[in-house]
């Protein structure tokens, strides 16, 4: 099987990120949001980056044209009738994701691959939905994902090796690196990174050093490009929160315990810098 043309679910900041490097790559790329305010949202989200990438000479006008033309966008599944693969980018919340691939089920054609960019859910109990769980498996971005040059492909016990082989390939052919996880939750890199994160909230809530201090110490005694919570406000605290939450109740380890303090801050709505406030002020 050759995929050609790529169906995205969602087109916030994962999902336009993935969206662009799909169609910088040569695949035609149908992108899905929830309204048309959203879709615009991440339509200016790739055009930015997209001038961006020509103003630092990474690509061409050429090239940026390229991508444009091979990107369109939609507010409706039903849309994904053609779609060799669907990427979908959505809110790391199971029955969410759950709803929309029973719907893309009765929507794609047989043929078609699902692939999951969830960063800790089971791709299993995803799957268990679809009369295609053979044909389903997790393909884990990061943010910025332009930019980033990993991908975690994730190979539950019931994904086709043809299918994965597949994948595989298309993963590479947008220029990433590949890993390859088992389906438990956190996958590889979140299972690290995840209690690091926490235990730096931790630090502040206890009074032991400012966010400041945390952060120079990690990234000048560590050699680390951003320190633990200037990078829990870029990766989100409400995404960071979802994904303890879902490996806390899987694993049960107090080091996947969200601190009280990472709770506090979700629910007063300072999810980081994408909300213009987290542990810094972005305003």
């Amino acid at each position: 099987m050759e995929i050609k043309r790529v169906g995205v679910v969602g087109c916030g900041l994962m999902g336009s990120g993935i969206a662009e490097v799909c169609a910088k790559s040569g695949y035609k790329t149908k992108v899905r949001e929830v309204s048309e305010e959203v879709l615009k949202k991440g339509q200016e989200r790739i055009n930015k980056s997209l001038d961006k990438a020509v103003e630092r000479g990474k690509a061409t006008p050429e090239q940026k044209k390229q991508t444009l033309e091979n990107l369109s966008f939609t507010t409706k599944l039903e849309d994904f009738k053609e779609v060799d693969l669907v990427i979908e980018a959505v809110i790391e919340n199971m029955e969410e994701k759950k709803e929309i691939y029973r719907a893309l089920d009765s929507v794609c054609p047989p043929h078609t691959i699902f692939a999951s960019n969830t960063s800790s859910l089971s791709i299993v109990e995803m799957g268990s939905v679809t009369k295609r769980i053979s044909k389903m498996l997790g393909m884990h971005f990061f943010n910025p994902v332009p930019v980033m040059k990993l991908v975690e492909l994730v190979k539950p016990i019931t994904v086709l090796e043809e299918i994965f082989e597949t994948t595989k390939k298309f993963a590479q052919s947008l220029g990433k690196t590949v890993i390859i996880a088992k389906d438990t939750p956190g996958f590889i890199v979140n299972l690290l990174l995840v209690p690091y994160l926490l235990d730096a909230v931790r630090a502040i809530e206890s009074g032991l050093a400012t966010k400041e201090d945390i952060d120079t110490g990690m990234t000048l005694g560590c050699g680390h490009p951003m320190g633990p919570i200037a990078l829990l406000d870029f990766v989100g605290l409400d995404t960071t929160y979802y994904i303890a939450e879902a490996m806390y109740q899987e694993f049960k380890d107090t080091r996947y315990a969200a601190p009280p303090l990472l709770k506090t801050m979700v629910l007063a709505g300072f999810n980081g810098k994408k909300a213009g406030r987290g542990f810094y002020n972005y305003q």
